[in-house]
């Protein structure tokens, strides 16, 4: 590497986000621009670490050439670093702003001192790459006669739609929603990907070629009515068009088919009261939200307002913290965050050694801001939701738990026992379920 004791000299700064205290009051993102003397520092902290397991199958899923960019990063060799990154990652700027980075987790300095800020890395050299117009369209010299159709337009269908482009195939993509990136346009909050982020990247793959059409449900109108994202563009007046897929499959040399697993899973569907009033899922609270925002900045009203009202969300990944920081936004009265697992450790367990992705206590960003708000973590652990209250007029007014212990497992039962007296009823005024996808719809 260019500079073989860095790891020794420099410490592991990461890039921070903005103030806490000021963003909650806005969805604008997260992040601050750091300056390239910080990259280029953060970048010679890259060992010649012989084997890359940032690189491996506990690190980077799409094989990142990481320790190439961090090098070039450290030389200043920026246009370089870029070409690098684009080799083998499609959108650099979703990733580096979006992925939880498993490659900082097999970090090989990770084994003994605080891994490289990769992410902040990748971030940093894709956004200069659009600032300094080093990304431009690259059209296809040529047209092989060969047509695909692809149904959805998030990430999966968006980067299969610019491979398949850039060999010369003539690709349209079919998305259900009224704006192309699926999860990364509706399913994750403006404050983690600002959509004219992905609208940039979508605007460059229409001037390569790739055709987008937008409001079409491909499959049966059954289908449409019950499904998730569909039934919120009828809502607000998106016109509907309703393709067959045997169409589809005659009139294309191939069919790819993107639509993620958007069905949720609802650990609660067995609790009394489950049909009440304000229980939803999250990305239904998600996807209105952002939608409202970008269609009238939430003046039309046409979301699930958080205001002034107690907020539970069930779930404790990405997508929980997300409906944390969206109601925190809203202006909730309080938020608290049911986790069913215990609390995890400050360090890596026994059980859990390097390269694996490490299970530790961490803040996200919407952690810090209730703990900049209103002095606490949101979340409370090794809970279990049981019944919701009903208020008398079909609306939830709360939830009543109890604590589990995962060290008493039920003989031929569940993988933990409820403990006895820790019954509790928490007020809530809307519960939001963030426990994860079952399959596609």
């Amino acid at each position: 590497m260019g500079k073989p004791t860095g790891f020794i000299e420099y410490e592991r700064e990461v890039v921070p986000y903005r103030d806490p205290a000021k963003r909650v009051g806005d969805f604008g993102e997260i992040y601050t621009d750091p300056p390239a003397e910080h990259l280029q520092t953060q970048g010679a902290r890259c060992m010649d670490c012989g084997v890359p397991f940032c690189q491996s199958t506990t690190g980077c899923p799409i094989d990142n050439l990481i320790p190439e960019w961090n090098d070039l990063v450290f030389q200043d060799r920026w246009e370089e670093a870029l070409e690098r990154l684009h080799k083998t990652n499609n959108f650099p700027e979703f990733t580096g702003r979006t992925c939880p980075a498993p490659c900082e987790g097999a970090c090989v300095l990770g084994i003994t001192d605080p891994a490289v800020t990769i992410k902040n890395i990748e971030n940093a050299i894709v956004d200069r790459g659009f600032a300094e117009g080093w990304i431009k369209p690259e059209p296809p010299a040529s047209r092989t006669g060969k047509k695909v159709a692809i149904i959805g337009s998030g990430p999966a269908g968006l980067a299969a739609a610019d491979q398949l482009n850039r060999v010369g195939h003539s690709v349209t993509v079919y998305e259900r929603a009224d704006r192309i990136g699926g999860l990364l346009m509706y399913g994750i909050p403006n404050m983690k990907l600002e959509k004219e982020v992905v609208e940039r990247r979508v605007n460059l793959l229409r001037e390569e070629g790739v055709e987008f059409v937008t409001c079409a449900h491909v499959g049966q109108r059954e289908e449409f009515l019950s499904g998730h994202m569909t039934q919120i563009m009828e809502e607000r007046g998106c016109d509907m068009q309703f393709i067959d897929p045997n169409d589809l499959m005659k009139d294309n040399d191939a069919l790819v088919l993107a639509t993620g697993a958007t069905k949720p899973f609802d650990p609660t569907a067995r609790c009394p009261g489950r049909e009440l009033a304000g229980v939803q899922f999250a990305m239904d609270f998600l996807t209105r939200n952002t939608k409202s925002l970008l269609d009238s900045k939430l003046d039309d009203g046409t979301y699930t307002s958080a205001k002034d009202k107690d907020v539970i969300v069930i779930g404790g990944g990405d997508t929980g913290a997300d409906c944390i920081g969206t109601s925190l936004r809203h202006g909730c009265k309080s938020v608290v965050n049911f986790e069913l697992l215990d609390q995890p450790p400050a360090e890596r367990a026994s059980n859990n050694p390097w390269p694996q992705w490490p299970r530790i206590y961490r803040l996200d960003y919407s952690h810090e801001e209730n703990k900049a708000l209103n002095g606490n973590d949101p979340r409370t652990y090794h809970i279990l939701a049981k019944e919701f209250v009903d208020d008398g007029s079909g609306n939830v007014k709360g939830v009543k738990t109890v604590e589990v212990d995962w060290s008493n497992p039920v003989e031929g039962g569940a993988p933990f026992s409820e403990v006895e007296g820790s019954e509790k009823e928490w007020p809530a005024d809307l519960v939001l379920l963030a426990a994860g996808f079952l399959c596609p719809e």
